[in-house]
């Protein structure tokens, strides 16, 4: 070896050590390095989206607390309306749902959906002097107290039914969920 200066260069002319960066090869390295950026800028939100909710804990067992005394019901069914707070991505509302709220002849609590399983109208109990039925205005649509639908009106299905909790003497109702009473 050779020294030259401050390098050392060996007999073919070659500079050993250090060894400079080419043009090309610095733009091939820089562009590389974007391109990573840019690329991984881009796969983030969507693994974020395949993994969040798999990261997220499950709500379908939550109970929404209502001003409902269990004490208080009878076989009679009660309307009842209760309020939760509902997250929806980066929005919260104030979401206000109703239930018609009786018990069975067993001393059960049945908490029956007030929506139509026809077009989505709300249905009252014993509405337009229909004894014992809930009924549906829309289309003049009945249901038995148990929300089975009755054979020969418009709604094809039973009303929906609010899983039921007890909590400190108050009634409170899960999402509704469809009818297994009937």
């Amino acid at each position: 070896m050779v020294r030259n200066g401050q390098s050392e260069v060996d007999k073919g002319g070659k500079r050993m050590g250090k060894q400079p960066v080419s043009r090309r090869q610095f733009l091939n390295y820089t562009l590389t390095g974007v391109g990573g950026f840019m690329a991984a800028g881009m796969l983030m939100p969507m693994v974020r989206f395949a993994v969040d909710p798999v990261l997220k804990g499950e709500a379908a067992g939550d109970f929404h607390p209502t001003q409902q005394k269990v004490s208080e019901l009878t076989d009679v069914p009660v309307r009842v309306d209760f309020s939760y707070e509902q997250t929806d991505a980066w929005y919260t509302s104030e979401v206000t749902n109703t239930a018609w709220v009786y018990k069975n002849n067993k001393d059960e609590i049945v908490a029956l959906s007030p929506v139509c399983k026809h077009l989505g109208c709300t249905v009252s109990w014993e509405g337009s002097g229909h004894k014992e039925k809930f009924f549906c205005p829309c289309h003049n649509g009945l249901y038995e107290k148990n929300g089975k639908n009755v054979p020969n009106t418009p709604p094809l299905k039973p009303l929906d039914v609010y899983p039921t909790a007890e909590k400190d003497g108050l009634l409170q109702l899960g999402k509704p969920q469809a009818n297994n009473i009937v």
